[in-house]
């Protein structure tokens, strides 16, 4: 099924952290051949009707899939779950994601008062209100912050933004607020979705603890993590293809793409090995004919 679709499972709006509108995403993953897409902005849903309204309006093939990328803490790491074809109006679902975004403008105001405090030219609430402007929507993170700082001179890389002031060692480091990994899969589960571990590579865990995260992941009744990833070499993909299969898990696939110009681009993964059973194989509009 890999062959006949192009599937991009993980994208972002300016409705979190990404750069596009919803119409200008699902307008260049149409351009980028991709034919199913799932949008995953950060704690937000606000982008899945206009990127639906956008798809009808430009009579795009292109297949919506309605996704959220949630925020949990694991054993004090900061752990991503999507939550892949769940059901937007769903009310436990957008009620714990109005918490989520009311813990995101709670820790950006205190970000913004320890920027204020190590950069004394800075006025704490001017920049949380010119960083709330920055965001387009109300999920507000810690990249904006970073693309703040580099827009004003204060670093010349976003990385370097995390590594010098907003990164678990940096300056003004705040520790999220979020929900647990159990209960994401819960209310993802309730919605009539499927939770899915994004990247789970790419967090700042050794060998191990990847093993632990995603063992742990599928006791918890998750149903897939992410294999193919961007910017992967064949050995982080074998790997993860393996730890998928050892865990009963299903495979995932997703650019993670945030920007036109950035390394994520929509589309280019490198196909899901033999051994991996997709999330999608048993999805109607790809397996019907």
């Amino acid at each position: 099924m890999s062959a006949r679709f192009k599937i991009d499972l993980h994208s972002h709006t300016f409705c979190s952290d990404g750069e596009l509108s919803p119409e200008e995403l699902v307008l260049r993953a149409a351009n980028k051949d991709v034919q199913v897409l799932a949008i995953t902005d950060h704690d937000c849903i606000d982008a899945l009707i206009p990127a639906a309204d956008a798809i009808k309006k430009h009579k795009l093939a292109l297949q919506l899939i309605n996704g959220v990328e949630i925020s949990t803490r694991w054993h004090g790491f900061e752990i991503h779950i999507l939550g892949l074809n769940i059901a937007p109006d769903n009310a436990a679902l957008t009620e714990a994601l109005q918490q989520q975004i009311a813990s995101r403008e709670t820790r950006a105001r205190k970000i913004a008062e320890k920027l204020a405090r190590v950069l004394p030219e800075l006025d704490g609430d001017a920049l949380f209100e010119k960083i709330s402007d920055m965001a387009k929507g109300d999920s507000i993170s810690r990249v904006h912050f970073a693309r703040y700082l580099l827009q004003e001179g204060y670093v010349n890389h976003i990385q370097k933004a995390f590594d010098k002031y907003l990164g678990r060692k940096g300056k003004t480091y705040v520790p999220p607020q979020w929900m647990s990994p159990e209960h994401a899969i819960e209310l993802i589960h309730a919605a009539g979705g499927q939770a899915v571990l994004a990247h789970p590579t790419r967090y700042d865990l050794n060998n191990k603890w990847v093993r632990r995260l995603v063992t742990e992941f599928a006791q918890m009744r998750g149903d897939a993590i992410e294999v193919g990833l961007p910017r992967q070499n064949n050995n982080e993909l074998i790997q993860l293809a393996n730890y998928a299969k050892q865990a009963n898990l299903s495979a995932s696939q997703g650019s993670d793409f945030h920007r036109v110009g950035g390394h994520n681009e929509l589309g280019q993964l490198l196909p899901l090995p033999e051994l991996c059973q997709p999330i999608w194989h048993n999805w109607s509009f790809l397996t019907r004919g």
